[in-house]
This record gives structure tokens, sequence and C-alpha cells, in this order.
């Protein structure tokens, strides 16, 4: 990290995973993310394929529970620019699709994934226009 963060702002993301090779091949094939090895042992720094940081947006929600019974504690949503080529990603990396895409008018394209851990993970595609 280049910055210190701002007091009130989502400062650390991270993702727990039982299985640490599975889910980096699986962030790897769906986001396109690069894993560095940073601090402790089995800790590793989460960046995108040119190096910079994938970034967060924060927000306040009710719980999310889907259809299978799995409850997002915290949620993480990771802008995309193609949903469907992200899930097919996911089913192919050893994951499962959550909530297939459906869209949110004003806003984009959103699904959810879950790793093979079971960590659910949004999948957004926003629209151009609603910046």
């Amino acid at each position: 990290m280049t910055e210190t963060p701002r007091a009130g702002t989502v400062a650390h993301i991270a993702i727990n995973a039982d299985d640490l090779d599975a889910s980096r091949a699986f962030y790897e094939a769906v986001l396109d993310w690069r894993f560095t090895p940073w601090g402790p042992p089995e800790f590793f720094h989460v960046q995108g394929p040119d190096g910079s940081s994938p970034g967060v947006l924060g927000a306040l929600q009710r719980r999310r529970t889907f259809d299978d019974g799995t409850m997002a504690p915290i949620e993480v949503t990771v802008a995309v620019d193609d949903v469907a080529a992200c899930c097919a990603a996911a089913r192919a990396s050893g994951g499962r699709v959550l909530m297939e895409a459906t869209v949110i008018s004003g806003v984009g394209e959103l699904a959810f994934v879950a790793d093979p851990g079971g960590t659910p993970i949004g999948l957004m595609r926003y629209d151009a226009a609603a910046d």
C-alpha cells in the first residue's frame, strides 16, 4: 500500500480460505487477479494483472442469503467486464454460481459466485451510463 488510508475508509478486505492453492487458481481464472507473498506465511497481496490494487467500494446493507442457504456475513463485489464469462470461469475453476446474472436498472448486471471454499463474491458489470 503506497498511501495511508483515510479514517473511515475500507482499508483492507481479506478473503479467508482453507485451500489457498484452489482459491488462488479460482480468483486468477475468474477475476484475473495476481497474488504475491506479503507479510506472514500464507498471506498474499491481491493485485490486478497490471500490479494495481483492485480497489474497494463500501456499503452497508441487509444480510444476503442465497437460495442454497449460503449466507454472506460480509459482501465483496468486484467490477467485471463480462458477468457470463466470469460465471463460466467460476464453474470451471471449482466454484459455483449462487445467483445467476440479473439486471439492476440504472446500475448494471450482477451475479454471485462462490469460490471453492464457499466464500460468496459478487460480480458486477456496471453500466457506463450509471456513472
